[in-house]
């Protein structure tokens, strides 16, 4: 390993489903549009992640002329072993400045402090995008410290003035601000034993959490559309990460929450590619090692 080493999911609609990567859309002057790709939660240096050499991502870049990686890129929260956290930290600043200079990191619970984007707007507002951390007042509900954050968050939150308290920004720092304050565990464990073991303690232990992640997966989606309706009335697309479920989810007010997934097993992720006119939602492909956007599995119209 690198570095120091009411809710519907969008089905059978034709017009929305494309069995092959769609070509690049062209202006009508012949001149391609500019193409902003997303995707999220690649967990660099965490052995979970499939991605162990940031090359892997390479193909991912070919062509784009932004890219947004929409939180926990790598883990830069406090743990046993800062110079793992360093040298991946620096490892990814290097890629993204080397391949893809164009590149905005919008923070998640795993890394709080890379960045000072909590969310971005993009398409004149009619997309949104953030980590998705923020629509669980726990954090990380299905998480080993779901109770200790929720107290956290309470408590920063009672401190607000109370006008303060339902406003983006303040919320995002008591976020961000607590996420930091929660230090790996697993994340850079180099023995794989001991990593497969502290994974599994800190992550499905005991049996009965995994009834925390299926509630979350439930209730993620319609939590973030109603983030979208109080705070981004205008969006009609919300991107996520976060869960590590991949989906597409059309709301009855029109508003379409995308989760694009993870680089870690078993579910795997999506890029979201986004131009002036169109929003096509792809499956990443792992191909001889690398990761390259495949199929179309959803496209919309801006």
């Amino acid at each position: 390993m690198r570095c120091a080493r009411a809710q519907r999911r969008i089905r059978g609609v034709p017009k929305l489903i494309h069995r092959h990567p769609p070509r690049r859309h062209l202006h009508s002057a012949g001149v391609p549009a500019k193409l902003i790709r997303i995707f999220s939660d690649v967990h660099f240096g965490d052995r979970a992640s499939r991605v162990r050499q940031l090359a892997q991502l390479r193909p991912l870049l070919e062509g784009v002329d932004t890219l947004v990686l929409n939180g926990d890129t790598m883990d830069t929260r406090p743990g046993p072993r800062p110079q793992h956290t360093n040298a991946c930290r620096a490892e990814v600043l290097a890629f993204t400045a080397a391949h893809a200079p164009a590149t905005t990191f919008i923070t998640g619970n795993h890394d709080p402090d890379l960045s000072p984007q909590h969310l971005i707007d993009l398409a004149d507002g009619a997309v949104a995008v953030m980590h998705g951390d923020i629509v669980f007042e726990s954090m990380v509900p299905w998480g080993q410290d779901a109770a200790h954050i929720a107290r956290e968050i309470a408590t920063a939150l009672a401190a607000l003035p109370v006008a303060e308290r339902t406003r983006l920004e303040p919320r995002f720092a008591i976020w961000r601000r607590i996420a930091l304050s929660i230090p790996q565990r697993h994340q850079s464990e180099p023995n794989p034993f001991k990593y497969a073991l502290h994974f599994a303690l800190d992550t499905v232990w005991p049996p009965l959490r995994i009834l925390r992640v299926l509630r979350a997966w439930r209730t993620y989606s319609p939590r973030s559309a109603e983030f979208a309706h109080t705070h981004r009335p205008h969006a009609r697309f919300v991107l996520i990460g976060h869960t590590h479920r991949p989906g597409v989810w059309r709301h009855p007010r029109g508003t379409v929450v995308i989760n694009t997934g993870s680089f870690c097993p078993p579910l795997g992720g999506f890029a979201v590619d986004l131009t002036e006119t169109r929003l096509a939602v792809r499956r990443i492909e792992p191909r001889a090692g690398e990761f390259r956007a495949g199929e179309t599995v959803a496209e919309f119209a801006i």
